[in-house]
């Protein structure tokens, strides 16, 4: 049994509320916008996500680390998450097929997290006020210096971020002799979306978020697809300039997340920065099409307007989000091109949704 003795350390919101709690071990200061995830399990899955690149991840399950980290189950090639927030920190853990503790790789990716935190109020709080930047520090002696560097953080609202967390050069992923092939822009790419196209026959070429159409137009793809990421999709105007010329050619094109955001953009349809966002892995939507419930994973800051997407002739919400009647999924009506707000890839799950990739796949075959 491994027992440890850390430094105090704080987490300080931009409006001076400061929590304590105590250092997991890397010592120093992280700046980023406090979020929170109710996930009960995937926390890996959550630190890898690019989506969260520039996030304070507050976690509101009590243990973390308690089964380690298995380098296979990553979302990309780092830690994204700005720095952790939690209650209870496992030095210890207990899992077949961990390769490490989560306190190593916290050391090897040099992540600042602190720990025995009252995460309930702080939740409580985050919901209130809504999300906010913060920092978290071990030098708990120069509060009021850390107060003056935070004020001079970037608010995440018209912030661009997809070009911190895109591949820098275009890369193939799947068999050659695969039967469809697949242009994605990487504004932010989760693995396992790539993992499910390829699953489903696909050779897919990931492109560098500034690629042009014409750059994804050289693949000669049968669909274009547009991923998931962080920040504000207002300042995109690159990815919104390659959806409308997609839409223009009635080319397949399916978008989660960022992606989805980007597309309704590129039509004239409104996005804006939430209060809190939704971040966790049982988010009630309905399927307006079907009829059918679905649980799903989220993990988005901003969403689309709904108002702007019903005065839209071209467009129909197709998937609703239960808990606040936000728009959860949309598709063009004269066009080959449809979309979503979560994650229908969710790696741990829940897997209600991965048939959006089939349909992906049916309309390539019928385009």
């Amino acid at each position: 049994m491994k027992y440890i003795q850390h430094k105090k350390a704080i987490l300080l919101l931009e409006d001076g509320t400061i929590f304590e709690g105590k250092s997991i071990g890397i010592e120093g200061t992280a700046f980023g916008e406090i979020c929170f995830n109710t996930g009960m399990t995937g926390y890996q899955e959550i630190f890898t996500d690019p989506s969260y690149y520039g996030q304070m991840m507050l976690t509101t399950n009590a243990h973390i680390g308690n089964y380690g980290i298995n380098e296979e189950e990553v979302e990309s090639d780092s830690i994204k998450i700005a720095g952790l927030v939690c209650r209870n920190f496992s030095y210890n853990y207990s899992r077949a097929n961990a390769n490490d503790s989560l306190e190593n790789y916290f050391i090897k990716h040099n992540l600042i997290a602190i720990s025995d935190v009252d995460t309930r109020a702080v939740v409580r709080y985050v919901r209130d006020k809504g999300a906010m930047n913060s920092l978290i520090s071990t030098d708990i002696d120069n509060i009021e210096q850390l107060k003056k560097e935070l004020t001079l953080q970037p608010k995440m609202e018209g912030l661009e971020l997809a070009s911190k967390v895109s591949t820098k050069e275009p890369y193939v992923v799947g068999d050659q002799n695969a039967k469809y092939r697949i242009a994605a822009l990487d504004i932010g790419i989760k693995k396992n979306i790539i993992r499910n196209l390829v699953k489903r026959g696909c050779q897919v070429k990931v492109f560098p978020y500034d690629a042009s159409f014409e750059d994804l137009q050289s693949f000669n793809p049968d669909g274009y697809f547009l991923s998931n990421g962080p920040g504000d999709p207002t300042p995109l105007v690159h990815a919104q300039k390659v959806a409308q010329e997609v839409i223009k050619r009635d080319l397949p094109l399916f978008g989660i997340c960022l992606g989805h955001q980007i597309i309704a953009l590129a039509n004239g349809i409104k996005t804006y920065k939430m209060h809190n966002g939704h971040r966790g892995i049982n988010h009630p939507v309905l399927n307006k099409i079907t009829g059918k419930g679905e649980i799903t994973s989220q993990n988005h800051g901003f969403v689309v307007d709904k108002e702007s997407l019903e005065n839209n002739k071209d467009f129909e919400l197709t998937h609703e989000h239960l808990n606040d009647g936000t728009v959860a999924g949309m598709k063009m009506t004269n066009k080959n091109c449809f979309s979503v707000q979560y994650h229908p890839e969710a790696s741990p799950g829940p897997h209600d949704s991965s048939y959006l990739f089939d349909q992906f796949i049916e309309n390539i075959i019928n385009s």
